[in-house]
């Protein structure tokens, strides 16, 4: 199945080499399809998913919150998800329009 959104966000990764700790980000990304929502280590489905949120924090990205029936988990990103979220919420809507009839 192809996705139908992706958002890109990054997670800090610390390592310790020669006595110092160095941080660096690793860019990821996060893939919406019809039914489940997966990221590098996570995956959602869709009925689980209660919300989504963004705070900005700065001149660039913020942190993006995906509310699940089984926590909130935060994402560091450099753009404004906006598309992401309108398309998940979009996609909610025509559930509740066009319920599937088996």
């Amino acid at each position: 199945m192809k996705w139908v959104a992706q958002l890109p966000y990054y997670k800090i990764q610390r390592e310790i080499k020669d006595g110092e700790q160095r941080s660096f980000p690793c860019n990821r990304l996060m893939y919406l399809y019809k039914d489940r929502i997966v990221t590098r280590h996570r995956e959602f489905p869709i009925k689980d998913i209660l919300d989504m949120s963004y705070r900005s924090m700065g001149d660039t990205g913020g942190m993006f919150y995906l509310h699940t029936s089984k926590g909130v988990y935060a994402y560091l990103v450099e753009c404004d998800p906006e598309s992401f979220i309108h398309t998940f919420k979009e996609q909610q809507m025509n559930k509740i329009e066009r319920p599937d009839r088996p």
